[in-house]
């Protein structure tokens, strides 16, 4: 059974063994892997090389209020932090660290209620939500405040049993299925009745896989019960002997199909219900009581609230990493504005929401380096400069990408937004594209060449959910080229890319034939 709900200063004895294992790791007393084990259950990783750090604050349903932007910008200047990147789990990395500032930094957030405890390794992840939950014009209904108390029960998992994996818990506030709750390994899809479907064992990655519907219409007063139920299963079929076969997904498979791992998780789900253990909850409404205040101008990243008169900012940085001084200069402009706060989105962007239409207009002005184009707004993982698993660079290639669009002066529309991953493992979630690319190598004549493998065809859309094909290979240098020349040919056609697939279906494999190794 999880702990009680653990207060961020309650982990703070935690952290005296990742200071101790990072010690070691720069005295060279133990090796990468070595570390990599420790460290990544505090929410850090050496970067590739060793001869830094990254650290990873959690923000439960992505939300980043004053207090936390206010830390993150102090932090900067503190301690001279040059790259920040926003990732597709709704957690703010910083990276470049020495071995001091990654072990203070991960103590002083506690004080701001930030826990990187189970940022990274074998444990109950960062939970994500719709990032305008609460505010979305359309939305079935608020999931936010039962997100947050789900953040709250798996944090007490942090300590123990041990997973033979991480575990993802989302949920989704509409059918655009912004954070995959359809193929988590947990997943809560808001329903019109004020309920929700339960979608289990899916994931990204090598074999991907969709969620396995495992319940209807549950009340969201009951969830805990399917949050421990799922921890459950996977304590009891999870493989804890091949790593590689170790995430939830799998269990779908090694249980004999979806059907038979439904079966197997509702038993659990059975044995839970009859523990005598009460997990009904509780979950205070967040409402937004602020009043509205003019009409903001019209401009694509202004979106208009449910609440009337209110509005949020979207702010998308090339690559979801915003220059360092971004925060301070945010922080400066927003912190006297009533009830506005910041939510992190699972496509690397920031929302700030809240607005009146005068503080909306501030916003956009500070936030003015935002992409300005669908294509700009293309997600990108951190990559291989600097992470260890990672194959290729794919911070370089989407800032080479957004170059040459600028160069051709495409319009926004003509070229989609992509997704691109420095591997397989898909933290750029290339599979769940129109467009996706994941690094990998291509031998020619015995020469190894950097390359990514093309996927076309995904989308996350609940209903409509589908892994993109791979194509094959192609060379990264001929990547901008082919991108190019799919934006010519969109161009001629006088339509957005949407309206040019929908009458070239087989355009972008044909075009990508003359590409691919």
């Amino acid at each position: 059974m999880p702990a009680e709900t653990i207060t961020p200063s309650q982990w703070k004895e935690d952290y005296k063994d990742f200071a101790e294992a990072t010690r070691k790791f720069y005295a060279k007393e133990i090796d990468a892997k070595t570390y990599k084990g420790i460290s990544g259950g505090f929410g850090s990783y050496a970067q590739k090389g060793g001869a830094a750090s990254m650290l990873r604050l959690r923000m439960p349903g992505g939300r980043i209020n004053k207090d936390k932007l206010k830390f993150i910008a102090d932090s900067i200047e503190t301690y001279h932090i040059d790259k920040v990147h926003f990732t597709t789990c709704q957690t703010v990395q910083l990276h470049n660290l020495n071995e001091s500032t990654v072990c203070t930094l991960a103590v002083e957030a506690l004080s701001h209620g930030i826990v990187t405890r189970g940022g990274g390794g074998d444990f109950p992840r960062n939970v994500m939500v719709s990032p305008l939950a609460g505010v979305e014009e359309g939305e079935y209904f608020d999931v936010l405040p039962y997100a947050m108390k789900a953040s709250d029960f798996l944090m007490g998992y942090i300590r123990g049993p041990k997973l033979p994996r991480k575990l993802k818990v989302c949920f989704s506030n509409t059918p655009k299925n912004v954070p995959h709750a359809t193929f988590r390994d947990l997943g809560f899809v808001a329903r019109p009745d004020g309920r929700f479907d339960v979608y289990s064992a899916g994931g990204l990655g090598n074999r991907p896989a969709f969620g396995v519907k495992v319940a209807e219409a549950v009340e969201p007063s009951r969830i805990l019960y399917y949050i421990q139920a799922m921890y459950e299963t996977f304590l009891a079929y999870g493989n804890y002997e091949n790593r590689a076969k170790a995430r939830t997904r799998f269990m779908q498979e090694a249980l004999g199909g979806p059907e038979n791992y439904k079966k197997a998780y509702l038993e659990k789900l059975d044995g839970v219900m009859a523990s005598g253990r009460d997990l009904t909850l509780t979950a205070e409404e967040m409402p937004v009581t602020k009043k509205g205040e003019g009409e903001a101008p019209k401009n694509r990243r202004i979106l208009a609230q449910k609440q009337p008169g209110l509005y949020t900012v979207k702010y998308h940085p090339v690559g979801g990493s915003p220059k360092p001084e971004f925060f301070g200069n945010l922080y400066q402009v927003i912190k006297d504005m009533d009830q506005v706060e910041l939510r992190l989105s699972p496509d690397e962007a920031l929302y700030i929401i809240n607005c009146t239409a005068p503080e909306a207009e501030q916003v956009l002005e500070v936030t003015a380096d935002s992409a300005s184009t669908t294509f700009e707004e293309s997600v990108a993982c951190i990559g291989a400069s600097i992470c260890q698993q990672g194959v290729r660079d794919s911070q370089g290639l989407i800032k080479k990408l957004v170059e040459m669009e600028q160069a051709e002066g495409f319009a926004d529309g003509i070229l989609p937004q992509i997704h691109i991953s420095g591997c397989p493992s898909s933290c750029g979630t290339h599979q769940t594209g129109i467009l996706g690319f994941h690094g990998g190598v291509k031998v020619i004549d015995k020469v190894a060449k950097p390359a990514f493998t093309l996927h076309f065809g995904g989308c996350d859309l609940q209903d409509k959910e589908r892994m993109g094909d791979q194509l094959g290979v192609m060379l990264e240098e001929n990547i901008p080229s082919f991108l190019r020349t799919l934006g010519q040919a969109v161009a001629a056609s006088g339509k957005d890319f949407e309206g040019w697939l929908s009458e070239n279906p087989e355009g972008v494999r044909e075009l990508a034939a003359g590409y691919l190794c």
